[in-house]
């Protein structure tokens, strides 16, 4: 066998492996969406405000772990770091149990802090490993297939634990409210619905265990970035010392934080946004056998139109068009989408916000690869830096909440003023933004 198709094979058992950590990571980051409305009604929470404290948990921790995460994988490789990231990730979904047990919501957020700082461990090392594990000309289309994934277990995830911890919300929630039901009463279907989060939290951590075993005997490769330079067009190695002498990564952090904020925005705050035209959890009910329908949640059409962009971006990306031109195309297509979100009402309303979706698919595709292009030995370090800006989906979603529920704006409005600055940013990068201080270089690897 040639050396180049035996290396081809191995870069595709790579893809697959890292496609199936992308499974994961969808899974876990997009249960928020469940969680929200979960934990709000089973702890009691007074406002929108306080459960979006759950998404601050999760994506903060990408803020304050991206770069030791970044330390952690120069000190014990890719591979090393992808096991140590699923033994988190499984010890934070065992943290649910005696949240769900003792009704703590500080110690469920302490979970959902855990298992995002093990999500940004996995994605410092996964996502500039799928980004230069091939052409970085084509790392869009790579990354795409990982949106694939990802997107793929975020359209489930509603399905599942929506089923399971969302079942009967409306009719318990109306017996919790109603004056006639007891203390003691209300303690007990707290505790009921508490009690659901042991078997799927339990499973979960079985699972990120299983798979951290099969990717200690896997043969994945590890990818060597220091051996990248950047190089002037005349040939003489540019002289970089620092990762602040990368102006483009900096905008590129910023961008991925505007980018993460938006999504966000749609797939997690939907069914929050539904509510405010009284609206059910739900936008319908599949039916499957004649006794079972499942029902089906605004995050799944969010998540389903991403996965339609995902499609259109492995088609078409670089075959046809660029990745900067796939983002500046999505950033104006997320700044019509918004204004009709802000200038309809209802289901109508609900619809636009849920088809930012597909105008948000490939975004870090393109964004990713554009800002570590050209790091060189930093690309570890810039990568964290990247990863840092995933507390965009920390930040944005109180924005919203001090908004609407402090300020009192008016929840359109709010949406509205909290979207447009997001997708007006990453227009500017996508034209301008990724090109600044690499003017005047390329990429050519050490002999």
């Amino acid at each position: 066998m040639s050396q180049p198709t035996h290396q081809h094979q191995n870069n595709l058992k790579a893809i697959a492996t890292i496609g199936a950590l992308f499974f994961i990571f969808g899974f876990v980051t997009w249960a928020n969406s469940t969680l929200i409305p979960f934990l709000k009604l089973a702890l009691n929470l007074k406002t929108d405000l306080e459960a979006f404290f759950v998404t601050f948990a999760s994506y903060m921790a990408y803020f304050f772990l991206a770069l030791p995460s970044s330390w952690i994988l120069k000190k014990i490789g890719f591979r090393n770091g992808i096991i140590v990231g699923l033994l988190i990730l499984g010890l934070g979904s065992l943290i649910f149990i005696p949240a769900a047990d003792t009704k703590s919501y500080g110690l469920f957020l302490t979970g959902i802090f855990i298992q995002g700082a093990a999500l940004a461990l996995l994605q410092t090392a996964s996502n500039p490993y799928i980004s230069i594990i091939g052409p970085i000309e084509s790392a869009a289309k790579r990354i795409s297939i990982m949106g694939l994934c990802n997107k793929f277990a975020g359209i489930i995830v509603p399905i599942i634990m929506g089923s399971i911890f969302l079942k009967n919300s409306e009719a318990i929630t109306a017996k919790i409210n109603n004056v006639a039901t007891t203390v003691a009463e209300k303690e007990a279907l707290l505790t009921e619905i508490l009690n659901r989060v042991h078997t799927p939290y339990i499973t979960l951590a079985i699972v990120f265990t299983l798979f951290a075993i099969v990717i200690r005997f896997s043969n994945l490769p590890e990818v060597d970035v220091d051996k990248e330079e950047v190089v002037a067009d005349d040939a003489t190695h540019t002289a970089k010392t620092s990762i602040f002498q990368f102006p483009h990564l900096f905008l590129g952090a910023f961008c991925i934080f505007v980018y993460v904020a938006a999504e966000v925005m749609a797939g997690d705050i939907i069914g929050i946004y539904a509510k405010e035209f009284n609206l059910n959890l739900y936008i319908t009910t599949v039916k499957i056998t004649d006794t079972i329908t499942i029902p089906l949640y605004y995050t799944t059409l969010t998540l389903a139109s991403m996965l339609v962009g995902y499609f259109i971006g492995v088609y078409t990306i670089p075959k046809y068009i660029t990745q900067q031109a796939a983002l500046k195309i999505c950033a104006i297509v997320g700044l019509l989408f918004t204004i009709g979100a802000f200038a309809t009402h209802g289901y109508t309303s609900v619809i636009f916000v849920a088809l930012l979706g597909l105008a948000n698919s490939l975004m870090w595709p393109a964004i990713f690869p554009l800002g570590i292009k050209g790091l060189g030995k930093f690309t570890k370090t810039g990568s964290a830096i990247m990863i840092m800006g995933i507390a965009g989906g920390a930040i944005w979603p109180l924005v919203y909440g001090v908004l609407k529920d402090k300020l009192h704006v008016d929840f359109q409005l709010a949406f509205f003023i909290s979207m447009m600055p997001c997708y007006l940013f990453i227009l500017y990068f996508a034209m301008a933004g990724h090109k600044v201080g690499l003017k005047n270089l390329h990429i050519e690897k050490r002999a």
